[in-house]
């Protein structure tokens, strides 16, 4: 029988927090957040997650999350407070002195279990039945983890799956990847002039001879993606010009995922996630994630990249910002077991790759986009 107070420790990683809590196996009636000054925040976040499912969530101060003597007093006083009711004690958050204060006066009151952080196993430490250990049920979906992070998502795209039209162009592009890649760029270009009014801007004469630019028009043209307008590009809606502006990456990789979906286990996934941090006085503009999803409890982010990453003039470095960025976005929204992959049409330089390999950030670029289901299937199941 499980508790019916769960007592956790506030720290900057919500996620051991929230699993046990969403576990039917282990689902409490009430969350005791034992919570220092500088966590008060992360402890409103944690609370927002749970608003809807019925547990009740509680805070329990402490003044000082380094004074042993103190948080050994409080959680006392907490022991008193919930007057011998079923609880169990959630040692993995917190600073050490409040994990060791912790488990020395919970041991003598409650079972005590702790979270591993990169794999969500539940490992009983104190439990007078001595139970095994086990899997957290991956129960927990995109909009409340990401609450629990601090962000509220304003917006989605499409959950529907890419027609087979599309599919058709995805693969010719895959394919002719070493003969398009000029042309594409070129493509792109002309898809971002038409931003705001579906228009693009007078394609060039030279533009116009490139036979390899041509065949690229005929398929998108055929695909419905696009017409041609006094030698401009005329594009039905947004999602079009979207799509001819590097979108149809990203829905290439969408689609793959949606095959691997059942297969690999991902128990939640959306693309083109618009996210706000939940911060007082907050007023930077949101950010958008391409594709995300959900496994074993551990966020995925996937970036999609048509564009080239050479370096400017002024000596700013693009692969850098965008590596940075896809790093700093998976950090931020899923702690620090969060995965990041870009996957790029493009073929990115060396030093990119190291600047990958420093960021955590895996890379599948150029001709790997041949063999990307088996790569995205590798990448989506190890640890």
């Amino acid at each position: 029988m499980h508790a019916a107070i769960q007592v956790a420790l506030v720290s900057d990683q919500p996620t051991p927090n929230l699993t046990p809590v969403l576990d039917p196996a282990f689902r409490p009636r009430a969350l005791m957040l034992v919570v220092s000054p500088d966590k008060r925040t992360q402890a409103r976040w944690l609370a927002e997650a749970l608003r809807d499912t019925g547990v009740a969530v509680e805070e329990w101060p402490i003044d000082d999350a380094w004074n042993i003597e103190h948080i050994r007093d409080r959680l006392l006083d907490l022991v008193i407070h919930l007057d011998g009711q079923s609880m169990a004690l959630n040692v993995t958050g917190g600073t050490k002195p409040m994990a060791i204060a912790a488990y020395e006066v919970f041991r003598d009151h409650a079972p005590i279990f702790y979270v591993h952080p990169e794999t969500d196993h539940l490992v009983w430490l104190h439990h007078p039945d001595q139970p095994p250990s086990r899997d957290l049920a991956d129960r927990v979906k995109l909009d409340r983890f990401l609450l629990a992070h601090g962000a509220s998502v304003t917006g989605k795209g499409s959950a529907l799956g890419v027609p087979e039209h599309l599919r058709a162009l995805t693969a010719e592009l895959i394919r002719g990847i070493a003969d398009y890649q000029k042309a594409l760029a070129t493509l792109n270009w002309y898809a971002q002039s038409a931003e705001g009014r579906l228009l693009s801007d007078p394609i060039k004469a030279d533009v116009w001879r490139d036979p390899a630019f041509q065949t690229l028009l005929d398929r998108f043209i055929h695909a419905g993606i696009l017409h041609v307008e006094e030698q401009r590009l005329r594009f039905p809606d947004e999602d079009s010009r979207f799509y001819a502006n590097g979108g149809w990456l990203e829905s290439h990789v969408w689609g793959i995922c949606l095959q691997l979906k059942k297969e690999t286990g991902i128990q939640d996934i959306a693309r083109g996630v618009k996210v706000k941090r939940n911060t007082q006085g907050n007023k930077k503009p949101g950010n958008e994630l391409d594709i995300v999803f959900l496994r074993n409890n551990r966020l995925h982010v996937i970036e999609c990249k048509t564009r080239r990453f050479d370096d400017p003039p002024d000596g700013a470095s693009r692969g850098a910002e965008a590596l940075y960025k896809l790093d700093a976005l998976a950090d931020l929204f899923g702690g620090l077991k969060a995965k990041a992959l870009l996957v790029s049409y493009r073929t990115l330089n060396e030093t990119d790759r190291q600047r990958a390999r420093q960021h955590r950030v895996e890379i599948y670029d150029g001709e790997k986009l041949k063999d990307l289901l088996a790569h995205l299937k590798r990448w989506i199941v190890e640890r």
